[in-house]
């Protein structure tokens, strides 16, 4: 897995910037009530995301809460006095104390098929009643965009995904949320390249292929060896979905 205090420094750059930032902004209020006035950001990474959420609602108060220090502090540059270092899975906030809670690109990294309904739960927890929660799903198959690239990685050991649509529902019902609507939005600047995806598997991108691991390094070769190596594939498109607080 990442090291994300280690990938903080480019993070924003390898993943699209600004564009994908608005892209996931733009698309994330178009499910967020106007009337909203406070706003919690959980998983905000550097809060190039959450900036934008912040900037298009200037009537909201936006906070972010993140568990990477290298990330939060950066988060907290963009929007100072509002991102707080936590856990996702306890968060330091009240019960109903927000109007909107957001978790972008977040329940995919839940190391334990439990730890994504904990972060949900607690998501639904600080949502007031008639709040909305809006979350990305299936971010791991929205980067498969049937390329060659995909062909190869499609043989790498199999992990079952912590935020397939289907389970985000499961727990956001159980945690007493209905769902409220559905969004898409590009992945701008993410169709990997094979030389971005040798990249990427060395750093830890792919969880099941650790880095250093012989098994990954076949993974490597393999990739290698596709033409156009510095030409990206399509790019993904990222899926939101939306639950309500009754």
């Amino acid at each position: 897995m990442l090291d994300y205090n280690q990938e903080a420094e480019r993070y924003d750059a390898l993943r699209g910037g600004e564009p994908r930032a608005a892209a996931a902004a733009d698309a994330v209020l178009s499910l967020v009530p106007e009337e909203t006035r406070t706003l919690l950001d959980v998983g905000c990474g550097t809060g190039i995301v959450t900036r934008r959420l912040a900037a298009a609602r200037p009537g909201t108060r936006v906070a972010g809460v993140d568990l990477t220090d290298a990330m939060a502090r950066r988060a907290a540059a963009r929007l100072p006095g509002a991102v707080v270092l936590a856990d996702s899975r306890q968060l330091p906030f009240l019960d109903g104390r927000f109007d909107a809670v957001t978790s972008v690109w977040v329940l995919h990294l839940a190391p334990r098929p439990e730890d994504a309904g904990a972060i949900i739960g607690e998501c639904a927890r600080v949502l007031r009643p008639g709040g909305v929660f809006v979350t990305t799903v299936d971010k791991g198959a929205s980067h498969n965009v049937g390329s060659d690239i995909d062909a190869i990685l499609a043989g790498r050991p199999w992990r079952a995904a912590p935020d397939t649509a289907a389970v985000v529902e499961a727990h956001a019902v159980a945690h007493g949320l209905v769902p409220a609507g559905e969004a898409r939005f590009r992945g701008h600047g993410q169709g990997r390249s094979p030389r971005r995806a040798v990249a990427d598997l060395r750093r830890g991108w792919f969880m099941t292929l650790p880095p250093g691991d012989p098994l990954a390094d076949g993974f490597a070769a393999r990739l290698e060896a596709l033409p156009d190596q510095d030409r990206p594939r399509p790019e993904p498109v990222f899926t939101l979905r939306a639950f309500r607080k009754p």
